[in-house]
């Protein structure tokens, strides 16, 4: 497809008062476009519309899994800025890490809400802006819509489920001159990260059987760039960092082999004891 210039276009980013959605929503402006950034906090949102700019930015409070707040924001950003060209479906959370034995249901449905019915529902409720523009969207998976998902089963089931309608939808949006990307990113350095990984040893520990490369984090800049230079392109996929390109189209071959090696390595079995023995503590989302 040709390079869709941003410029003059109006963007809208959920989960955009910090970390990626922010640098998203920041690069966007960059490029020309006005920017909604929505997040749960009104005060963070408007704090971030007015880094982001004077006059093309806008703050909005709207949760995700709240269908009519989603509806609001689409309609509050046609009337401000006369229409809606690009969605990036940022807002995300993850659970403290427990074996799907002992996780809390309230934790593991509020992942699945927040990460893939929330994604839906922003996707939903714009699209038919996206289509009568000829615009793009953009839905946020990750690394862990191909790695085995073990610890953290409803983060990855969100993130498949994100893949696949990212996958179909673009497919779908073709005979309207419309597309859609979808963006796999491996460790962000965010506070989702902070919170999820860097506080939670058992965490840390789930991580030892990657390689150090792998692990390796990137700033919440370096991904916002690359959603946005995806969004130029009208790219199907944007992978951040780029060492994770490989995995991903060698998954095919690469995920039997690793999945046959969590089952017989020690250590990683030894992180599941653990795990299971979380069932009756407090498990906490994100947000």
């Amino acid at each position: 497809m040709a390079r869709y210039d941003l410029d003059g276009k109006v963007a809208l980013v959920t989960g955009a008062a910090r970390g990626i959605g922010f640098a998203t929503a920041r690069a966007l402006a960059a490029r020309g476009a006005s920017v909604v950034i929505v997040d749960l906090d009104a005060g963070a949102a408007e704090r971030a519309a007015a880094d982001v700019h004077p006059t093309k930015a806008l703050g909005l409070a709207a949760d995700v899994t709240d269908r009519g707040a989603m509806q609001r924001a689409v309609a509050t950003t046609v009337e401000r800025f006369g229409g809606l060209d690009v969605v990036v479906a940022n807002a995300g959370i993850v659970s403290r890490a427990a074996s799907m034995h002992a996780m809390a249901t309230e934790s593991f449905e509020r992942v699945l809400d927040v990460n893939l019915y929330g994604v839906y529902r922003t996707v939903d409720v714009a699209l038919p802006e996206i289509v009568r523009r000829g615009g793009h969207v953009v839905v946020i998976a990750s690394i862990y819509a191909f790695l085995n998902g073990a610890g953290a089963i409803p983060y990855a089931i969100s993130k498949a489920g994100v893949e696949q309608l990212g996958r179909a939808l673009r497919v779908e949006l073709v005979p309207h001159g419309a597309s859609a990307s979808v963006a796999y990113f491996g460790f962000i350095d965010t506070e989702m990260v902070h919170l999820g990984i860097d506080q939670d040893p058992l965490a840390d520990e789930m991580l030892d059987s990657l390689p150090k490369a792998l692990r390796k984090r990137v700033a919440p800049q370096v991904a916002g760039e690359a959603i946005v230079r995806g969004i130029e392109k009208r790219a199907p996929r944007i992978i951040e960092p780029k060492r994770w390109n490989a995995f991903y189209f060698l998954q095919g071959l690469i995920n039997p082999i690793s999945d046959r090696q969590l089952e017989r390595d020690e250590q990683v079995l030894d992180v599941m004891r653990k795990l299971d023995a979380r069932a009756g503590e407090e498990q906490p989302t994100t947000a």
